[in-house]
């Protein structure tokens, strides 16, 4: 029973403590109970996208705002706030965008952004919600490790959350593949987790150890930070 007021991405995190963790709900149906919850409060059960809208509306306004603690949002505002100061350039890639909010702010701060997802459905909603919120946001249906796009095609290109949720080898595919299409910089980020979390879909903890690993592999000139999790940033 959500209104639309309510709606936001804080609803992932409080459905991953209330339901996840204590074994009701199992790990591999959260996406399934996520779209339900957030289609359930919408004025026609048919036509979602407003309820959609307010979704994305509400979590823009609490990551540009104050979020409240605790929450997704509060978690994600700062790894956002950093990605978008480290942009070089004006034309930005982002890979594994999920539902776009980075896109979306990157977008709104002026840059020209291209965002790509694996999942379709995603990245059709994103679609449709970017110019309803005023942001000219470019999309494709593309896997991060073979993307249809030039080389060299963007100043900046983004990973964030995305290479924990893959394996090793898939995780190095994909820098390689970002290397090719920045012309200036690459920046990878990463949560610092104990164990991988299986509602958010991870299968791979990170350090900063394992991070400049993957750095020193790429032969190019690399920072590793930590802030709200791992930045590994690659200078071309």
């Amino acid at each position: 029973m959500i209104g639309t007021d309510r709606l936001s991405n804080d609803l992932a995190g409080w459905l991953d403590r209330t339901l996840v963790q204590p074994g009701i709900l199992p790990a591999e149906r959260f996406e399934e109970a996520f779209v339900a919850c957030v289609a359930s409060a919408a004025k026609d059960p048919d036509l979602p996208d407003d309820a959609w809208l307010a979704f994305y509306r509400n979590t823009l306004d609490a990551l540009a705002g104050e979020p409240e603690p605790g929450g997704t949002n509060a978690e994600m505002a700062p790894v956002h706030a950093r990605a978008r100061s480290l942009v070089l350039g004006e034309e930005v890639l982002e890979l594994g965008c999920c539902f776009g909010f980075l896109s979306l702010q990157l977008a709104r701060d002026g840059h020209r952004v291209t965002a790509t997802d694996l999942t379709g459905g995603t990245v059709e909603l994103l679609t449709r919600m970017a110019p309803q919120l005023g942001a000219d946001v470019e999309t494709h249906v593309a896997d991060a490790r073979a993307v249809a796009l030039p080389d060299g095609c963007a100043d900046t290109v983004f990973a964030v959350h995305l290479v924990e949720h893959l394996s090793e080898s898939d995780g190095d595919e994909v820098v390689v593949e970002m290397l090719r299409l920045a012309r200036r910089r690459v920046v990878v980020a990463v949560p610092f987790e104990d164990e991988p979390n299986p509602a958010w879909g991870h299968v791979r903890v990170f350090d900063e150890r394992v991070l400049t690993r993957i750095g020193e592999r790429t032969g190019h000139p690399f920072t590793v930070s930590e802030h709200h999790g791992g930045w590994l940033v690659i200078d071309l």
